[in-house]
């Protein structure tokens, strides 16, 4: 009892731990470096004590629960969800909800997390023990409080969705929305080989990461390199990624707004078509190829509900290793994946039934550290398990030595070949520098007649779309697809027109494109639809902005 009165009275514990607390968070949602946590711990403590908080000179205990524990709580869930990576998505938050966690590789995070719980716990009791023994905290934790409430990002991100039910303009994406052709220009239509690198963002060519980009750089001296692919918001982690790069539009989550909201997804986005719709409808026979589970995050649903014939995952590789060992958090290492795939293109060459497209997801460039094979640790040495530039160098030169590997034997002719990043890298131990920089997306095309060329415009994910559909011979009408513009031709894209924030923020207040998407229905409007060729302006202004080109 006598520890327990001596702690009553000794109020410097419950404030290091609000200080410490406070300081961490701050160095999260900034770009201070870790280690300024402790003089903002530090000042906090001097300050505490001098004032005496928690041991006022007329102390009054009273039992009273804080207002602000709860807007505390809250922000410690952002500042968990920034801190594991870095930006904070909350189309992601939903999406993974609806779709399914099974399989995912961050059992990492669960101790991360764990320690987070026991953190907030601590800060909690800390920040009671203060209210029930100064008045003055008492006081001003009220208002505290609603500061919280305010300044919390997670917060102004629901309530920005919210708020999208009562838009007034519920519909600009929607009425920019263009469906895929389906004629192909050749009467020998290319095979495709479209490898995502995940996290494997352009920006890490920058001189400050020194060779870890190499062997991209090096295949990009042999085609077509484009520049300035950005992200916009619902684009930002694997699957949105790959459906906005596949279908042309963002993956707005099926959400507040669709009736089944609390059921699981057995579709995913089933309203528009896709690549794979489209090279279905040509004949094309279709392999989607992954190092983590099909499972995870509704890839199989995807695939699936797109008409590819083959869709492997994790649990499709276990059974043929050698070594039952050989595997990471998230699923098989790279050099399994790259021999799975350099086997399925041989059996769909030696098929020679048509056309064929092959879609893999690599693992090696995965925050927060990666997942480098043993094949990349016996060519650059021993891996620390903390460093991303040896994973990123590790991603990069497995896929040349597969690409190699496969012209080498004849594998890749008549293919348009595909390397880009999935989205751009969550949280890495080169953070503070990535985020220095202007980023962007890898996207470099490899092919025969494709003579080299840098192609700098200012484009997202959805322009990615109908760039490929015309790299591999497609007509498409205003060289537009979805809601991107072809990389290839002169007209304007979104992002060139209206501007990043002006798109993240018709995106926040759409409803008629998530319905699209979703329930495969266009909503009823009293108007006329547009046309698919037709541009939509909303006032003269914009006019003149929607149909310009862009001079080459």
């Amino acid at each position: 009892m006598a520890l327990i009165r001596s702690y009553r009275l000794t109020p410097w514990l419950p404030l290091l731990i609000v200080g410490a607390s406070l300081g961490y968070a701050v160095t999260v949602v900034t770009r201070l470096p870790w280690w300024t946590l402790f003089p903002i711990a530090a000042l906090w403590l001097t300050l505490g004590l001098k004032l005496r908080w928690g041991a006022p000179q007329r102390e009054r205990y009273k039992p009273v629960w804080p207002w602000s524990l709860v807007p505390l709580s809250l922000l410690g869930i952002y500042v968990y969800l920034a801190d594991s990576f870095g930006n904070v998505d909350l189309g992601a938050v939903f999406f993974h909800l609806q779709a399914g966690m099974t399989d995912h590789g961050g059992g990492g995070k669960m101790v991360i997390a764990a320690l987070y719980v026991l953190t907030m716990l601590a800060l909690l009791i800390s920040i009671t023990w203060m209210a029930r023994r100064d008045p003055r905290w008492r006081l001003t934790e009220r208002f505290f409080a609603l500061a919280l409430l305010a300044i919390n990002p997670l917060l102004y991100g629901l309530g920005q969705r919210s708020a999208a039910i009562v838009t007034d303009d519920g519909e600009w994406l929607d009425r920019r929305y263009v469906a895929p052709p389906t004629a192909m220009r050749s009467d020998d239509p290319p095979n495709l080989l479209l490898m995502y690198l995940e996290s494997l963002e352009r920006t890490y060519s920058s001189d400050i990461f020194g060779d870890a980009y190499a062997d991209l750089e090096a295949l990009g001296e042999r085609g077509w390199v484009f520049e300035g692919v950005r992200q916009m918001d619902n684009t930002g982690w694997t699957m949105a990624g790959m459906i906005a790069s596949q279908c042309g539009v963002p993956l707005m989550p099926a959400g507040l707004l669709h009736d089944t909201q609390f059921e699981p997804l057995t579709q995913v986005v089933p309203g528009v078509n896709c690549l794979g719709d489209v090279l279905a409808g040509q004949g094309y026979r279709l392999s989607y190829l992954g190092g983590a589970s099909s499972q995870f995050a509704g890839k199989g649903l995807f695939y699936n509900g797109h008409q590819f014939q083959t869709v492997k995952g994790k649990e499709d590789w276990l059974a043929k290793l050698d070594d039952q060992q050989y595997v990471n958090s998230w699923g098989v290492y790279d050099d399994t994946l790259y021999s799975e795939t350099e086997r399925e293109i041989r059996r769909l060459e030696n098929e020679d039934d048509g056309p064929w497209a092959v879609v893999n997801l690599s693992l090696a460039g995965h925050s927060p550290h990666g997942f480098p094979s043993q094949t990349c640790i016996d060519r650059q040495g021993d891996f620390d398990g903390q460093d991303i530039l040896f994973s990123v160098k590790c991603s990069a030169w497995q896929a040349r030595d597969l690409i190699e590997r496969l012209e080498a034997e004849g594998l890749l002719d008549n293919t348009l070949v595909v390397l880009q990043s999935d989205h751009l890298t969550m949280r890495v131990p080169v953070w503070d520098q990535l985020t220095a920089l202007d980023r962007d997306n890898t996207l470099i095309m490899l092919g025969d007649g494709l003579e080299p060329r840098r192609i700098r415009r200012n484009a997202t994910m959805l322009d990615v779309f109908p760039t490929l559909l015309e790299a591999m011979g497609m007509t498409l009408d205003e060289h537009r697809a979805g809601l991107g513009v072809s990389l290839l031709g002169d007209r304007s894209t979104l992002t060139e027109t209206h501007g990043l924030n002006v798109l993240n923020e018709r995106l926040r207040e759409e409803t008629a494109l998530q319905h699209r998407l979703w329930e495969g229905l266009a909503p009823q409007r009293q108007n006329a639809t547009p046309s698919p060729a037709e541009q939509v302006v909303e006032t003269p202004s914009d006019a003149p902005l929607e149909v310009e080109n862009v001079s080459r």
